[in-house]
C-alpha cells in the first residue's frame, strides 16, 4: 500500500522537525510548508491524505488558510493550537476542520489523532449500497455521501455522513454515546460528549426542516441519539 501523505504547516521550523521526524518513524510520506499560503498551494499540488495546521501563524493564520482550503479540498485537516479555548475548537469545526490538538503535544497523542482522523475518512461498507428513502422529505444516497432534503441535494463532511451511517443502521434504536463517538471517531473519544453534540447539531442544519424541533435524529437525555424512519431501498437511484 502506498504511505500516507502528510502536509505539517507551522511557521517554527522546530515544531515542523519535531513532528515530521516522529512521523517519519511512523511511516508517513510528510511535507512542510512554514506559512498558509504555502500550505494551499502544496494542498493543491501534493494532494496530501491529512494536513495537520497550525492556527497562531502571522499574515494568514490557521483559520483563514482553512478556509481557503476548503473552497477547493475536502482533505482532512488537523488544527493545532497552544489554545484550549471551546470557541476556537469550534470555531475551527465549523470551518471543516476534522480534529483539534492543543501544544504542548506527544508523538503518541498525535500520532493516535491522525489515525483516527484516517479512520473515519475511509469508505464504509454502507457507500456501496442503494440510496435509501426515508419519506417523502428525506433520502440517503450512500454512493455520494449525500442526502437529498425535500428534493435539494446536501453533500456531506466525511465525519457527518459516518455519524448519519451509524445512526440509520440502527434506527429505531438508542445509540448510547459512548458508542457513537468509539465507532465513528474512535476509542480514545469515547468521552467526548462535547464534540458528538456539535456534530448532531451540523446534522440537524442539514436534515431537519427545523433543528430546533428534530423529527428525525431525536435526543434520548442522558443516554445518546435515536433515529426514527426505516425507511427502504431503490434499486434505481434517487433523483
Amino acid at each position: 500500500m502506498a504511505k500516507k501523505r502528510i502536509l505539517i504547516v507551522d511557521d517554527e521550523a522546530r515544531i515542523r522537525r519535531f513532528v515530521h521526524m516522529n512521523l517519519d518513524l511512523e511511516g508517513y510520506d510528510v511535507s512542510e510548508a512554514e506559512n498558509g499560503l504555502d500550505a494551499l498551494a502544496r494542498v493543491r499540488d501534493e494532494f496530501p491524505d491529512l494536513v495537520l495546521l497550525d492556527v497562531m501563524m502571522p499574515d494568514l493564520d490557521g483559520f483563514e488558510t482553512l478556509a481557503h482550503i476548503r473552497e477547493f479540498s475536502a482533505v482532512p485537516v488537523i488544527m493545532l493550537t497552544v489554545k484550549s479555548d471551546e470557541e476556537d475548537r469550534i470555531r475551527g469545526l465549523d470551518l471543516g476542520a476534522d480534529d483539534y490538538v492543543t501544544k504542548p503535544f506527544s508523538p503518541r497523542e498525535l500520532s493516535s489523532r491522525i489515525r483516527a482522523v484516517l479512520r473515519r475518512v475511509e469508505p464504509s461498507p454502507s457507500q456501496t449500497a442503494e440510496p435509501l428513502v426515508i419519506d417523502e422529505d428525506l433520502a440517503v444516497d450512500f454512493p455520494r455521501r449525500e442526502v437529498i432534503v425535500r428534493g435539494e441535494r446536501v453533500r456531506l463532511r466525511p465525519t457527518e455522513y459516518k455519524l448519519l451511517v451509524h445512526l440509520v443502521e440502527n434506527a429505531g434504536w438508542i445509540v448510547p454515546q459512548e458508542t457513537l463517538l468509539a465507532k465513528v471517531w474512535g476509542p480514545e473519544y469515547r468521552d467526548d460528549s462535547q464534540l458528538l453534540r456539535l456534530y448532531i447539531t451540523y446534522l440537524r442544519k442539514k436534515i431537519e426542516a427545523d433543528s430546533s424541533k428534530p423529527r428525525y435524529i431525536l435526543t434520548e437525555r442522558g443516554v445518546g441519539y435515536r433515529f426514527v424512519g426505516s425507511g427502504k431501498k431503490v434499486s434505481d437511484g434517487v433523483s
